[in-house]
């Protein structure tokens, strides 16, 4: 009796243990979760640029889509009459060449710029994709923009470039409500080919998401997962306002056709910051590839502390 009453006491000993433990590590667990919205592809060309015209016996592919190049139905239509009948010849042979080289040398300035992908503009500049991540860190004061970045995540369409456009601009004006807000800030900008592009997207969507101990609500290309819609957000009390030390961060990463980024420069000041967030919300959908924004935390009832800004977000700088 004695063994089974000690063997009880070791069990339920254990068992407060690990509730302790648990129940003091779900609160750190959440406070780590971040919210994410993106969409978009690489493999959509945008309406504005220039597509050659149709011949009518070939094609280019299906619209919309950027090509490995062209496909049959056309040719050098002098070919047959420079090597064959009276034009032959030696003559015929070096005339034919000379014109070859000079249509190459012109396709050369419509066709990309090396990356693979053969897509076609009006020159090299209308090919180059540009791929900008800005990120704010911000104090815990400006709770609602996690409430404006859960609700743009819960009823948002992420699967049309529409959607994704108005999704941006929603962003960028809720973090332009309050500068007085803005603590840290980091930018990065690369300008590339559209098959190198996308792999510079991702590379900077991976990193950020590691970041994150969870992912509690997403919608990513109207896949929506985590928090109920009908769930509603706690409200804040006298006793909840935080420390100032406390603070949230937001990374938008934008992949767009380039002139569309121009004015998107290095950030390090909150006049950048400000015509950073101004350019990006002001991007056309017809100038959108793709789009990704990450807010740590998501919920309200959390905040991260300066050590965590300074240990997670090690790039971020004082403005």
């Amino acid at each position: 009796m004695k063994r089974f009453r000690t063997w009880w006491r070791s069990i339920a000993a254990i068992g407060l243990a690990f509730v302790l433990i648990f129940a003091s590590a779900a609160p750190a667990f959440a406070a780590r979760g971040g919210g994410r919205i993106g969409g978009g592809s690489f493999r959509r060309m945008p309406t504005r640029s220039y597509s050659a015209p149709r011949s009518r016996g070939g094609n280019y592919g299906g619209g919309g889509y950027y090509g490995r190049g062209f496909s049959g139905g056309s040719g050098f239509f002098f070919l047959p009459f420079f090597l064959g009948g009276s034009g032959g010849g030696l003559f015929g042979i070096l005339v034919f060449i000379a014109i070859a080289s000079v249509v190459m040398r012109s396709l050369r300035g419509f066709v990309g710029d090396g990356d693979g992908d053969g897509a076609l503009g009006l020159g090299t500049d209308s090919n180059k994709v540009g791929v900008a991540k800005v990120q704010v860190g911000l104090l815990a004061t400006a709770r609602e923009l996690q409430r404006d970045l859960t609700r743009l995540a819960m009823d948002s369409d992420t699967s049309t470039p529409q959607g994704l456009a108005t999704i941006l601009q929603e962003a960028t004006v809720s973090l332009m409500r309050h500068p007085e807000y803005w603590v840290y800030v980091d930018s990065q900008k690369y300008t590339t080919g559209m098959a190198a592009a996308e792999q510079k997207f991702n590379g900077l969507l991976m990193a950020e998401r590691s970041k994150l101990n969870a992912e509690v609500l997403s919608n990513v290309n109207n896949r929506l997962n985590g928090i109920n819609g009908k769930q509603s957000q706690p409200e804040l009390t006298g006793d909840a306002i935080e420390d100032p030390s406390e603070y949230i961060v937001v990374t938008l990463i934008v992949a767009a056709q380039n002139k569309a980024l121009d004015r998107v420069g290095a950030v390090r000041s909150t006049g950048d910051l400000s015509q950073a967030l101004s350019s990006l919300g002001a991007i056309a959908a017809d100038d959108l590839y793709a789009l990704e924004i990450l807010w740590e935390p998501q919920s309200p009832e959390f905040t991260l502390s300066g050590d965590e800004v300074i240990s997670i977000y090690p790039n971020l700088i004082r403005v």
